[in-house]
């Protein structure tokens, strides 16, 4: 059935039943790859993406569920303050070793200080602890998250 899907802030039409997860309708219809299959049971946070500024594992939300929705992927994010914040101080802490969860631990991240602009440690392990790195980046992942919580309320200040 044809739909429209609004992600990063276009509409997108795509033809599939409404059950198809939208991690598929993103890489295999969209050809937007930067969301990732990690365990398709919503375990692991590798295809995090937000809905409506939530952070959603789109392995098992199927596209049916998404009509009025606004999609945001890792491809998006760095169109919002936010998530050029993170982005910019994942590079500078030199967070990433295999990259492989990446987007998805950013996508929950900038969902966390979406909601939460100054999040404590406590608050950041629970918010991130659906994500899973195996590569154990969790302490530089914490650094980064402090780090453009930082930056996000400066600019705020600075407006």
């Amino acid at each position: 059935m044809a739909r429209t899907v609004t992600i990063n802030g276009k509409p997108r039409e795509v033809d599939v039943p409404d059950e198809m997860p939208l991690l598929w309708v993103l890489r295999n219809e969209l050809h937007m790859v930067g969301t990732k299959f990690g365990c398709g049971k919503a375990l692991c946070g590798a295809c995090t993406v937000q809905v409506d500024g939530v952070a959603t594992r789109s392995c098992v939300t199927p596209v049916g569920s998404l009509e009025g929705k606004q999609v945001t992927t890792i491809e998006g994010l760095a169109d919002e303050p936010v998530g050029k914040a993170l982005q910019d101080a994942w590079l500078e802490h030199d967070v990433m070793q295999c990259g492989y969860c990446q987007a998805g631990q950013l996508m929950n991240a900038s969902a966390l200080l979406k909601r939460n602009p100054e999040p404590d440690e406590r608050q950041v392990e629970a918010a991130m602890s659906g994500n899973i790195c195996r590569c154990a980046c969790y302490g530089r992942i914490k650094t980064a998250i402090a780090v453009a919580s930082a930056v996000a309320k400066k600019e705020q200040a600075d407006v």
